[in-house]
């Protein structure tokens, strides 16, 4: 299936990433392995190749010059850290810090970084792009997608199954260098690996959109 981003809310970027794979490669040398979800702050060199790149361009074609990274996580699936995620929607948002603001909350603390759920129309108006370091062909663990779901708007966990009988599900197969984008917003999901290797992914939200004072995006 053949996905559009304004249609499905998705779409697939071959070797997008080519020309940074390789500073890609070497920042994320740098840093542990083996983990679940690497919530990612501060790395040296990583927010400017990200908001400067083709690959913050890639972001900005969708939401305008004013796209910026806001968070970065790296996932690390291997036959010592493997693991599978139901069908859900990305609802927090990470910020410098915790104030008190209207329709923010709850509020949770991950590897250290304050997140809030923020009003989901902020949701709504984000992307995020999965650059891969490493292939993802179908026993590999690709992100699983429910297409059009991304206009359904927030949805109770009740009734994420019944979102995905109506999308359907797309497979977001993948090579290094790949990028896919899609909408924050999106129902998705991921399987368990099931080959012996890697699936290195930079997972990054951009928005162009500014969070009301004094919150502020982390950033990366």
């Amino acid at each position: 299936m053949q996905l559009d981003f304004h249609e499905h809310g998705a779409a697939h970027l071959r070797g997008a990433a080519a020309p940074f794979l390789s500073a890609l490669e070497a920042i994320v040398a740098a840093l542990p392995a083996n983990r679940a979800g690497l919530r990612l702050h501060g790395v040296v060199g990583l927010g400017e190749l990200l908001a400067s790149s083709t690959i913050g361009a890639v972001a900005a074609e969708r939401l305008g010059g004013d796209a910026q990274p806001v968070r970065a996580i790296l996932f690390d699936k291997s036959p010592s850290a493997n693991w599978a995620l139901g069908w859900h929607q990305d609802r927090t948002v990470a910020v410098r810090a915790r104030a008190d603001v209207p329709g923010y909350g709850p509020w949770s603390v991950k590897a250290g970084l304050q997140h809030v759920e923020p009003p989901f129309s902020v949701i709504d108006k984000m992307v995020t792009l999965r650059i891969h370091l490493d292939a993802v062909p179908a026993d590999n663990a690709p992100l699983l997608i429910a297409p059009g779901s991304h206009r359904l708007g927030k949805l109770p966990e009740a009734e994420l199954a019944e979102a995905v009988a109506q999308c359907g599900s797309a497979e977001c197969l993948a090579e290094s260098s790949d990028i896919w984008i899609y909408a924050t917003s999106i129902v998705h999901a991921s399987a368990a690996a099931q080959r012996q290797g890697r699936r290195r992914v930079l997972q990054v939200d951009y928005s162009a959109e500014s969070l009301p004072p004094p919150l502020e995006w982390l950033g990366v």
